[in-house]
């Protein structure tokens, strides 16, 4: 969706999806100069609104949390990468793998 549709959706101005995008909690694709927002985008700005209406967040508040949110995702995607590769291996490895977690998370 273009930035049109996109604010008329979420029912926000220009000014706050400009600063949305100015501080990286927005990242839509650019197609032909347009910025394009997808269903990912829509669900941000839902939770950027929530923070920022319902919640009373400032916007160095959103800034922390949306960076919080982005890192947390990367590490899921991390995790999921490094339970392929363990699932990959021979089964005494993964058995050796997991012992080995067991026993860390015994400290």
């Amino acid at each position: 969706m273009d930035d049109l549709e996109f604010r008329l959706y979420l029912k926000i101005d220009i000014v706050q999806l400009d600063l949305w995008v100015g501080e990286g909690w927005l990242i839509p694709e650019t197609s032909g100069g347009q910025r394009q927002f997808r269903d990912a985008d829509v669900a941000r700005a839902r939770l950027i609104l929530d923070l920022m209406g319902n919640m009373g967040v400032n916007e160095a508040g959103v800034d922390v949390i949306m960076d919080l949110i982005d890192q947390l995702h990367g590490l899921r995607g991390t995790m999921g990468k490094l339970m392929t590769a363990i699932s990959m291996q021979e089964r005494d490895v993964q058995r050796r793998l997991f012992e080995s977690l067991e026993e860390i998370d015994r400290f």
